[in-house]
């Protein structure tokens, strides 16, 4: 008896206790806000892109488009790769069909714009996907928590939550972002996470025949790729707005936006 009424004196203080407290002491934790513990902080993933070695073949798109359930003949896609061809009278010319899924198959860039190979002074291919900002402009601007950045620096998106209003797809200065066709939410590149923290290579690093493509821990000054961006000259892409992005770029040309 004496253990029961000690037991019920202990719940109404901290009953007391809790209705004191004004509501405000009871936040409601967002989906960003529980899973910011997930990763490890000593890692934070960075990628290293090596145009100078991209032939543009097309591997690393037909491998992430497959491991990651993205429509194989869609247009959409969470990587592709960009033909530049830079002619002598001052012109750049871009093209990406099917963001490089089957290559480049055909000399034109466009079946309206037919370049005389004498007219050009350099090409070349430059791999995109997301660059893992360290201050992310779409995770800032999703209302509810949907999209979130892991401790080891990755941005993630949580389809449960997402609702599709679309802001994180318009704030990506880089235009990695898109819409889902199957579930109807926002997608893009995450570094193939659910590979890396078990270990394993991207899908597109394993699938690039040349080496073009490498990932690895920025916080490891013995990671191979560390070495290149701390001791080598690379390039970020639209540094201008500030987000910091993750992905390094060697021989980037001033050209490409």
């Amino acid at each position: 008896m004496s253990c029961s009424r000690r037991t019920l004196l202990k719940n109404t203080v901290k009953g007391a206790i809790a209705a004191s407290l004004p509501l405000s002491a009871f936040k409601v934790l967002s989906p960003a806000e529980v899973k910011a513990a997930i990763g490890d902080d000593k890692v934070r993933w960075g990628f290293l892109v090596d145009t100078t070695k991209c032939v543009g073949c097309g591997f690393c798109v037909k491998a992430c488009k497959i491991e990651n359930e993205i429509p194989y003949d869609a247009q959409i896609t969470r990587t592709w790769v960009e033909r530049y061809v830079l002619t002598k009278d001052g012109k750049t010319h871009a093209d990406s069909p099917m963001g490089a899924r089957d290559g480049f198959t055909v000399s034109r860039i466009r079946e309206e714009e037919e370049i005389d190979p004498i007219d050009i002074s350099k090409a070349f291919f430059v791999p995109k996907l997301c660059n893992q900002c360290e201050t992310p402009a779409c995770v800032q601007v999703c209302p509810v928590g949907a999209t979130y950045q892991t401790k080891d620096g990755v941005v993630l998106v949580d389809r449960k939550w997402c609702v599709g209003c679309g802001y994180c797809v318009m704030a990506c200065p880089y235009g990695v972002r898109f819409f889902h066709p199957k579930y109807k939410v926002a997608d893009k590149c995450n570094f193939c996470y659910h590979r890396i923290t078990k270990g394993m290579e991207t899908a597109c690093v394993q699938a690039c025949p040349f080496g073009a493509r490498q990932i690895g821990n920025l916080k490891d000054e013995n990671d191979p790729i560390t070495k290149v961006i701390m001791n080598e000259r690379v390039a970020v892409l639209k540094d201008e707005y500030g987000t910091k992005p993750q992905v390094f770029y060697i021989g980037l040309d001033h050209t490409v936006k």
